[in-house]
C-alpha cells in the first residue's frame, strides 16, 4: 500500500515522499529511520489526520505538524515559516502568513492568533496564552491533539454505532414499499379476474397498495419534499438546539447526552488546568462549550468555588458530578493533581458512553431485524393467504 508523507528533515526543508508499507504506522517507521519527521500522511482516500470540510481551516492538522516541527528543533518562527512554505495556495496559507507576520512583528502566538477568531476557538487560544506563562508551548499542543483526538474518537464511535440500523431502516422501508407499490397491486389483479374472496386484513393491504402504486408520484413527491425541508431544518442552529432538548427530555438518552457533555466539560478543564490556568478562569471558557441546559448549573458552581468553596463539593451541589467522579474530584484536591484526575474522569465517562452504546447496538439491531422480518414477513403471508384458503377447499 503507498502512502503520500509530508515530512521535514533539516537539509531538504519540507518536501513529500511515497512510501509503500503495509500500514501507516510502517510508513511512519520507514520515513523516522531516514531522519524526516512526519508532518502528515494521506493515502489514496485523503489526509487521515481528522478531516474537514472545504474552506475550513484545519486546525488539528495544523497543530500536529506544528507540534512535529517543534519537536525537530524549529523555533517557533521557523515552524510558522516551514508550514507557510509548504501552502501553496489558499485560506490556510493566508492565515499562517498573516501569523508570522504578527510574530514578525514581536507579538505573541497567542495574540497573533485571535486575530483569526473564525479559525482559532478562544479555548486554543487561552491553551496558547497559558502554555506562554510557563515557554512550553510543545506540551500545550501535545495536549490540544490529544483533546481533539479524543473527542473525535468518541464522535465517531457514535456515528459507526448509528450507520448499521440506518441501513437497516433504509433497506427495509425500501423492500416494504416495492413489496406494497409493485408486488401487491400483481397480485391483487389476479383475486379480482378469479373473483376471490379476500380476508379482511389482505383486503386493507390490497387497499394500501392499490392506492400507493395509483399515487406514486405524488407520494415520492411528497416524501422528497418531507425529506429536503428535514435537511434544511437539521442545517439550522434552532433546529437542532430544538432537536437536542427534546432528546434531553428522553428517558434513558438524557442521562447519556448528559455523561456526553460531562466528559467533554472534565476534559477540556483538565487540559486547561495541567495547561497553568487557573480553576475560575478555565471555567469561564469551559461555559459555553456545555448545552445551555448545564450553563446554568456550572454558573453556580462557579460562583460557589469563586467564594471559596472545594470544587468536588460545587460539582456535586450542582449536578455536574456523579458519586465516582466527586471521590475522584477529592482526590485530586488532595494530591494537587485535579487537572490530571479531570482527565481520568472524563476517560471513566468515554468508558461508560462506549459500553452504553455497544450494548444498544448489540440490543437494538437484533430487535430491528426482527421488526423489519416481521413486517415483510407479514406482507408476504398476508398476500398468500387467499392462496392458502383456496388449496385447501379444493382439497
Amino acid at each position: 500500500m503507498e502512502f503520500k508523507l509530508t515530512v521535514y528533515r533539516e537539509t531538504d526543508g519540507v518536501t513529500s515522499i511515497s512510501v509503500d508499507a503495509t500500514d501507516e504506522q510502517a510508513a511512519l517507521r520507514q520515513a523516522t529511520a531516514n531522519g524526516y519527521s512526519v508532518l502528515s500522511t494521506r493515502r489514496s482516500g485523503g489526509w487521515t489526520f481528522g478531516g474537514r470540510r472545504d474552506g475550513a481551516f484545519p486546525l488539528l492538522l495544523v497543530s500536529q505538524e506544528l507540534l512535529s516541527l517543534l519537536r525537530a528543533g524549529l523555533n517557533l518562527v521557523e515552524a510558522f515559516e516551514t508550514l507557510a512554505e509548504k501552502e501553496q495556495t489558499g485560506g490556510t496559507k493566508t492565515v499562517l502568513d498573516r501569523i508570522l507576520a504578527e510574530l514578525y512583528s514581536g507579538k505573541p502566538l497567542s495574540a497573533a492568533l485571535e486575530t483569526f477568531p473564525g479559525a482559532f476557538s478562544p479555548l486554543y487560544v487561552a491553551t496558547i496564552r497559558a502554555s506562554e506563562r510557563t515557554g512550553d508551548i510543545q506540551r500545550a499542543l501535545e495536549r490540544y491533539v490529544a483533546y481533539q483526538s479524543q473527542l473525535d474518537r468518541v464522535r465517531k464511535s457514535i456515528v459507526t454505532a448509528m450507520i448499521y440500523p440506518v441501513l437497516l431502516i433504509g433497506v427495509g422501508g425500501a423492500v416494504t414499499l416495492f413489496l406494497l407499490g409493485y408486488v401487491v397491486p400483481k397480485f391483487s389483479r389476479i383475486f379480482v379476474e378469479r373473483g376471490t374472496d379476500l380476508p379482511w386484513l389482505t383486503g386493507v393491504l390490497v387497499e394500501w397498495g392499490t392506492l400507493l402504486n395509483e399515487h406514486s408520484w405524488q407520494i415520492g413527491l411528497a416524501a422528497l419534499a418531507a425529506l429536503a425541508l428535514l435537511v434544511i431544518a437539521a442545517a439550522r442552529p434552532e433546529a437542532r438546539a430544538l432537536l437536542v432538548r427534546q432528546l434531553w427530555k428522553v428517558p434513558g438518552a438524557g442521562e447519556k447526552m448528559r455523561l456526553f457533555q460531562l466528559a467533554r466539560m472534565y476534559r477540556t478543564l483538565g487540559m486547561l488546568l495541567q495547561g497553568g490556568m487557573p480553576i475560575f478562569a478555565a471555567l469561564g471558557l469551559v461555559r459555553g462549550l456545555l448545552d445551555p441546559s448545564l450553563r446554568g448549573q456550572l454558573a453556580r458552581a462557579t460562583k460557589q468555588i469563586g467564594e471559596g468553596g472545594a470544587t468536588s463539593q460545587a460539582m456535586l451541589d450542582h449536578g455536574l458530578s456523579t458519586p465516582v467522579a466527586t471521590r475522584m474530584l477529592r482526590v485530586g484536591e488532595q494530591t494537587g493533581e485535579l487537572g490530571g484526575m479531570m482527565e481520568r474522569i472524563a476517560a471513566f465517562y468515554d468508558e461508560e458512553l462506549a459500553r452504553t452504546a455497544e450494548v444498544f447496538t448489540r440490543a437494538f439491531e437484533p430487535a430491528l431485524m426482527v421488526l423489519i422480518g416481521v413486517i415483510i414477513g407479514g406482507i408476504v403471508l398476508l398476500m398468500y393467504l387467499p392462496i392458502f384458503e383456496l388449496a385447501s377447499s379444493i382439497e
